[in-house]
């Protein structure tokens, strides 16, 4: 490789910087696969630090399964490509912004529309009756929830014998609001949230605007993979996964 230097901002040890940066570019495509890394001594002298530290960051790399060393030929970045193929999006009549209708056999994960098997007719008929009841709250921004709300979530998470407290329900603006609230609270920008190939793209997207970055967990007809699973883990270390069962 010529004329590139990684970014070493940031702290902690120099090395794991130094392997976080390359990691980072191989995600980028800066580094290709098949990519040679420069010689230790070249980099060393290049960022000025010791060989043994970038012998070090390469060590961890290799660990992390992103590169491969033999000695005489130098460290080769590895293929990341497991082999998913993205699907052609089929002809369908469009109805707004949403699809409306799946090819014949074939079901849609590029909609987040229902088909219409008569809740439409409900919804408009409880949503004319709520805009009647309660004008105010229809014309403007909600800024406080009244306590049936908090009840109400906890009736809906109720299974069984568990029963949450009034006091664990958060009320959100919709699903995709609530995924990323948590995923902001329990992660900092930099760490990993592994998601499935087949997945919400919308929230891995937005994953990756907050500074998380999305590695993927390969899948198969019984869903994610253990092997898959145990590989992210063991290269990325995420602090989080995003899972759809009942997609799988």
């Amino acid at each position: 490789m010529t004329n590139w230097i990684p970014d070493l901002t940031g702290s902690g040890p120099l090395y794991q910087r130094l392997a976080d940066s390359i990691e980072a570019d191989i995600d980028r495509g800066v580094i290709g696969a098949g990519a040679k890394l420069p010689p230790q001594r070249d980099l060393a002298y290049d960022i000025g630090a010791t060989v043994g530290t970038v012998g070090r960051a390469y060590q961890l790399l290799r660990e992390r399964g992103l590169v491969s060393g033999e000695v005489g030929r130098g460290t080769y970045v590895l293929s990341q490509n497991i082999g998913v193929t993205k699907p052609e999006a089929p002809d369908a009549s469009v109805e707004g912004t949403r699809y409306v209708d799946a090819p014949k056999g074939k079901l849609r994960f590029d909609s987040t529309a229902a088909p219409d098997i008569g809740q439409g007719a409900v919804v408009a008929d409880v949503l004319s009756r709520t805009a009647q009841d309660h004008p105010h709250e229809i014309s403007s921004y909600t800024r406080d929830f009244p306590d049936r709300w908090y009840e109400a979530g906890a009736r809906w998470l109720s299974r069984n014998a568990f029963r949450p407290t009034i006091d664990t329900i958060v009320p959100t603006l919709g699903t995709h609001a609530a995924v990323m609230a948590a995923i902001a609270a329990l992660t900092t920008p930099g760490d990993y949230v592994a998601f499935e190939h087949l997945t919400y793209s919308q929230i891995s997207r937005s994953a990756g605007l907050i500074g998380r970055r999305p590695p993927r967990v390969a899948s198969g007809d019984e869903g994610l993979g253990p092997a898959g699973l145990e590989r992210v883990c063991a290269q990325k270390h995420p602090k989080m996964i995003f899972l759809i069962p009942t997609a799988q």
